[in-house]
């Protein structure tokens, strides 16, 4: 068994933005050479998330108008006191969606289904930079 660990940085919009992923994550299986195991994707930072969703336009504008119903962004949140950011709301997505994901591959393919894509969620307030870590464990 071999561990192997990757990771990829990219310039995200914020306010609930989703982007696939997918492809990053299937360049790093190859060019790890590993054949059988797992991917575990993780976002590091308390205001974003990793996810598998069908990434086609109306899930696009679905997902991010359930968070602004269950978890609004115009609402007062204890967090906005504490450091006057206004992304309390940001980090309280974050801690629901989950900062991971793993996925099975197998003779070195991901093994998603046919409308499954990783998706990199952006919860916080405004445009960051950000670092998604990939680790594979297998053979």
């Amino acid at each position: 068994m071999e561990i192997i660990t990757e990771s990829f940085s990219f310039q995200s919009e914020g306010l609930t933005s989703i982007i696939d992923i997918t492809n990053e994550v299937e360049k790093l299986l190859r060019k790890s050479g590993m054949r059988e195991g797992s991917a575990l994707i993780f976002a590091p930072g308390a205001t974003a998330g990793i996810t598998t969703i069908e990434y086609e336009p109306g899930l696009m504008q679905d997902y991010p108008a359930f968070f602004e119903q269950i978890i609004p962004s115009n609402k007062t949140y204890a967090h906005d006191d504490t450091w006057h950011d206004g992304n309390g709301y940001s980090h309280v997505r974050a801690s629901l969606q989950g900062a991971s994901f793993t996925v099975p591959f197998s003779d070195s393919q991901l093994l998603l289904g046919t409308w499954q894509q990783i998706i990199f969620i952006d919860f916080d307030n405004r445009p960051r930079s950000r670092k998604v870590i990939v680790q594979f464990t297998g053979k």
